[in-house]
């Protein structure tokens, strides 16, 4: 297993506050995207590979399992050896991105986890979701949804894409250190995702990146994937014309846009195009950072359907990538 700072010197290219969020109209205008490919609905749910629902569902399992995960705890550290030794098995090259955030609670180790699955291109797409869980006083947050599902999402995807060929390379990064150890705020939060990018700056490697699709609550019943309205136009209106050519705009509606603070932000800040996928309802509902963030709140059906969007998304990407590549807004 390499440290990821060795990956960037051999010069290899392998390569929220979610409680806080707001309303708004998203704009009349809309971004063109000129696809290479169109298929007919069923021919395009064809192209999409089975997502196996109940081997996702399962890993989703052991991680709640484990209990809370906060940054720094045995917990943690318990998921981040079944994640690492999940990608292995998978066919990925693993990499560790270890750091100690200085946090309000004082220095927290951290260890981001990158799974590699190399290209024929040296563009990157990174895929990317958080690991750890939040810190709620008064309750033992096992976070089913918000932070389990969507690491449970990125091992399925990993072992459905590793048998493939493929012209981008993918980077499945799991960021530690996503919610905040005492109160959100620019500097207690996302320590994961802005370490990672400032690493990636100082590499120069963040030239290579493509795209990064962001995962965040993705295990819910009932969910409402509602555009949100950071993330970069084109990127969302590909995630968005994928999940209606699957037949699911039922639960990727594409009304109003609602703004998330979220492990996409460091790198839009960056100038790199991002787009996250994440459910709106327990944020409607009032049920995000409660109790009620259970396995039994949870649906593989929904981890399918993400699934599903994701890879008919990546696979547009891989048709269309000189088309993207001119498009970094």
């Amino acid at each position: 297993m390499l440290p990821l700072r060795q990956l960037w010197l051999d010069e290899r290219v392998l390569m929220s506050r979610k409680g806080k969020t707001g309303f708004v109209v998203a704009g009349a205008a809309t971004v063109a995207l000129v696809l290479m490919h169109y298929h007919s609905r069923g021919n395009y749910r064809e192209a999409v590979k089975e997502f196996d629902r109940a081997r996702a569902f399962e890993d989703l399992k052991r991680l709640v399992a484990l209990g809370p995960r906060p940054p720094g705890s045995s917990a943690i550290k318990r998921a981040r050896e079944y994640i690492t030794a999940q990608l292995g098995a998978a066919g990925a090259e693993v990499l560790r991105d270890s750091f100690t955030a200085t946090t309000p609670a004082g220095p927290i180790p951290m260890v981001n986890i990158v799974g590699i699955l190399p290209g024929k291109n040296s563009g990157v797409v990174i895929v990317a979701a958080h690991y750890d869980t939040a810190r709620v006083k008064g309750i033992t947050f096992v976070g089913a949804n918000d932070g389990g599902s969507s690491a449970a999402e990125l091992l399925e995807l990993v072992r459905d894409l590793s048998g493939r060929s493929h012209r981008l390379t993918y980077w499945f990064v799991f960021f530690d250190g996503e919610e905040a150890i005492e109160y959100w705020s620019a500097s207690d939060s996302l320590y994961g995702s802005r370490h990672f990018v400032e690493a990636l700056r100082g590499s120069g490697k963040l030239r290579d990146v493509r795209a990064v699709v962001l995962l965040d609550m993705v295990g819910g019943g009932d969910p409402q994937f509602r555009p949100e309205a950071n993330s970069t136009l084109w990127l969302r209106e590909l995630v968005y014309s994928s999940a209606d050519r699957l037949g699911y705009r039922d639960a990727f509606p594409s009304g109003g846009a609602i703004p998330v603070e979220d492990d996409h932000l460091p790198f839009l800040a960056a100038g790199m195009p991002a787009v996250d996928i994440i459910d709106f309802t327990p944020f409607l509902r009032g049920y995000h950072h409660t109790a009620l963030d259970t396995l039994d709140h949870c649906s593989p059906d929904t981890l399918a359907m993400v699934g599903h969007v994701v890879l008919g998304t990546l696979g547009e990407l891989e048709r269309s990538l000189k088309n993207y590549d001119s498009r970094r807004a």
